[in-house]
């Protein structure tokens, strides 16, 4: 806590980062299940759109549009990851594909209830996929207004994220069987990439 105090002293962090994570650690404790996809995104504004806040504040570079930008990119990371980790989620007791997309496909409590990777669940899953794919087209209008320090871990979160929706898609978008995996060879292709990139921008 000490050093924390130290660096929010330097880099002048405002407390509203911090306090929207302490609401999403409590909300966590409370609610297992989304009815809209609203509600879900309300939730990844206090979990996940903090930590890309309070990395442009470490990087001296946060204003309002960064920030909405950075928002777009951590919702995505937050919905692939849901995506990616729908029967892991559910071994816990946590369903995070809304209640009002589920009645929209037709997919039943029933068929959640036991896995059943069925037509529909496979289209629910794609919509899904393209929802969090639209989040990483609109975020990564940030990475050129980012410092060069800053642009390649960013660009290997949203290409990383996007990865994940790459290998859901491979699966067929049939989550239940296997775990979408991102393959260290994928991994170090990325990484790659990445500094290439950094290195002829």
């Amino acid at each position: 806590m000490i050093a924390l105090r130290e660096t929010i002293r330097r880099f002048d962090i405002p407390p509203r980062p911090f306090l929207d994570l302490l609401i999403a650690f409590e909300q966590d404790q409370r609610v297992k299940r989304y009815d809209t996809f609203d509600q879900l995104v309300g939730y990844c504004r206090n979990s996940a759109n903090p930590v890309g806040r309070l990395v442009l504040a470490l990087f001296e570079c946060i204003d309002e549009d960064r920030a909405a930008l950075s928002d777009e990119v951590c919702t995505g990371l937050q919905l692939a990851n849901f995506w990616q980790d729908v029967s892991r989620d559910l071994d816990i007791g946590r369903v995070y594909l809304p209640a009002e997309d589920r009645a929209r496909f037709g997919y039943t409590d029933d068929d959640l209830a036991a896995r059943r990777s069925t037509p529909q669940f496979r289209e629910l899953m794609r919509f899904q996929v393209g929802r969090a794919r639209g989040y990483f087209d609109r975020g990564a209008k940030l990475l050129p207004l980012l410092p060069k320090a800053a642009r390649i871990d960013v660009d290997l979160f949203i290409r990383g994220g996007r990865e994940i929706l790459d290998a859901i898609e491979r699966a067929g978008f049939d989550v239940w069987t296997a775990r979408p995996e991102v393959s260290k060879w994928a991994k170090g292709k990325l990484l790659l990439g990445a500094l290439v990139r950094s290195w002829t921008a």
